[in-house]
């Protein structure tokens, strides 16, 4: 970790350049300091998607209602002042409702580069019929405009789900990950594409709550998201019910070629993020990852709560942290950092260049794959009890969505 040290205290001497130049340029203002601070923005937010492309950086998320709203900012600290713009509205009342965990994409289409948009919605008043449906915009511009393309599930069903995610391999193609309901438990699942709207065969178990810290509240596997780097390629999920302080995330690593063969996934054995007490942050999960404008830096964004007794509903709000890189290849998320901590700004802020079409996007999801170990995790706490009820758009909780869907299959 002295790398990571000694680079951040280089950058606190460009930052102090920066604001001199800025002073002396008369340059706007937004992270003038070459800081910022978490939350990136004060409203609730969860199930975030961040990237940076051609300049700035765009933000999505869940806000528990029926619209998708994305932020623009040159800067992450801008991202607190950014006017919220909303990209889609519910257009049918088969999928009119509960927009949850957006995340858009930039992949190759019939009429070259565009952006993919996929989210779960469901109808009004009920979170039992969430599906993930996909939009394409018209151009590059990550805000649209889009188009509906249709609905994402495996030939031949129609089940709930939720919390979809694209996975590209090279030399193999595209493929879906996403988290559903199964006799046991709520799982992730994985599917080969044809194209980025289009699931073309059958779904393969990805991951299912095995460990007891995948267990609290609600037997939860869900939120699967790539991240290759070197060769290498790993999901990194969320793991137990949300509505838990000890909702937290998790490792799977590829360790053969085919991702739909049997014991292709390795499950690492313990949690690689989860609730730091000591800095008064509970539930980190459902996460994203994103690259500095200069390529030089790897950043984790997720939600979290401020309290041990919030929920899967308001209180969540969007943060941000970088993360290391561990001698063996598998990168170090430390622990949440405490709201309010001033942390340096992603490395390159400001200083961005146009780049190439190869290059103009820093999700590396898809363009630079990662890999998670555990050093600076506090020390688990017991489990607290399952909490149920309804969130704050007036639907059934999805503490009672999963006790009726496990009802409907025989589970406890």
């Amino acid at each position: 970790m002295s790398g990571g040290r000694s680079r951040w205290i280089r950058r606190a001497g460009l930052a102090v350049c920066a604001v001199a130049a800025l002073l002396l340029g008369g340059l706007p203002a937004y992270g003038a300091d070459g800081t910022f601070r978490n939350p990136l923005y004060a409203q609730d937010g969860a199930d975030p998607w961040l990237t940076f492309h051609d300049g700035a950086y765009y933000l999505t998320g869940t806000y528990h209602s029926s619209e998708i709203v994305m932020r623009r900012s040159p800067t992450l600290a801008g991202l607190r002042e950014a006017e919220p713009v909303v990209v889609w509205r519910g257009d049918d009342p088969s999928r009119c409702c509960n927009f949850w965990a957006p995340e858009f994409r930039l992949l190759d289409g019939p009429n070259g580069p565009r952006w993919y948009l996929h989210y779960s919605a469901g109808v009004s008043g009920s979170a039992d019929h969430q599906r993930m449906h996909v939009l394409e915009s018209a151009g590059t511009d990550p805000m649209g405009p889009y188009s509906y393309k249709g609905q994402l599930n495996p030939p031949g069903e129609d089940d709930w789900s939720i919390d979809g995610s694209y996975l590209e391999l090279p030399g193999r193609g595209l493929y879906f990950l996403w988290s559903e309901w199964s006799d046991v438990a709520q799982e992730n699942w994985i599917a080969p594409m044809r194209d980025p709207w289009t699931i073309s065969g059958a779904k393969r178990l990805l991951s299912t709550p095995e460990h007891s810290w995948e267990m609290s509240g609600l037997r939860v596997n869900e939120a699967p998201v790539a991240l290759q780097r070197n060769g290498r390629t790993h999901v990194v999920y969320s793991a137990s019910y949300c509505g838990t302080p000890d909702y937290k995330l998790g490792l799977l690593t590829l360790v053969g070629g085919d991702p739909m063969r049997p014991g292709a996934w390795l499950k690492h054995r313990e949690p690689v993020f989860e609730r730091a007490d000591s800095a008064g942050v509970f539930g980190p999960g459902h996460n994203g990852f994103f690259t500095s404008p200069d390529g030089r830096e790897d950043w984790i964004v997720y939600h979290a709560q401020d309290s041990a007794a919030g929920g899967c509903g308001q209180g969540r709000t969007i943060r941000a942290q970088p993360f290391e890189w561990n001698r063996d290849g598998t990168p170090d998320f430390g622990s949440p950092v405490a709201v309010d901590v001033e942390l340096p700004a992603p490395s390159g802020e400001g200083r961005w260049r146009a780049a190439g079409p190869a290059e103009s996007s820093s999700t590396p999801a898809i363009t630079a794959p990662v890999k998670v170990t555990v050093a600076g995790r506090p020390r688990r706490r017991a489990e607290p009890p399952r909490r149920a009820g309804r969130d704050e758009i007036g639907v059934p909780g999805l503490a009672a969505v999963h006790r009726r869907a496990g009802a409907r299959r025989g589970v406890a």
